[in-house]
């Protein structure tokens, strides 16, 4: 089991363009490499919901882990722009409304994802300049 403490881990659908394009959206602006990044298809990305006693099949939501704490749907998203670059971070102040509206509006682009942005077959295999920030 990979040590969570001290790590920002993002846990993607590894098929989904929409998500594979937010994960190429974080690299260009995550310039501090805070984030690691893993499919949720892959045994890492097993592991690590099976620590927080959770199934792959539970989730229709990118996830992060950040030193040992579990952020789903549209708090994980804004978790994760407080930590990008620019005015991105900013979004952050989102974190006002009240989860169940913010989760109503990311669980219906999540349920719609494939069908507004398609799959792939097969999931991304990062080039070797990115290659260190996700985890096998």
């Amino acid at each position: 089991m990979i040590n969570l403490d001290n790590k920002s881990i993002i846990l993607f659908d590894g098929i989904c363009n929409l998500c594979n394009n937010a994960v190429q959206f974080i690299i260009k602006r995550d310039k501090d490499n805070h984030f690691l990044f893993t499919s949720l298809q892959s045994d890492v990305a097993q592991d690590i919901l099976l620590h927080f006693k959770l199934k792959n099949s539970d989730f229709d939501s990118i996830i992060l882990i950040d030193n040992g704490k579990l952020f789903t749907k549209s708090t994980a998203s804004l978790q994760i722009s407080k930590k990008l670059d620019g005015l991105w971070k900013y979004l952050y102040v989102l974190i006002i409304i009240p989860e169940f509206i913010r989760d109503f509006f990311y669980t219906l682009l999540a349920q719609n994802r494939y069908k507004w942005f398609g799959k792939k077959e097969t999931c991304m295999i990062p080039n070797k300049t990115i290659k260190n920030r996700f985890l096998e």
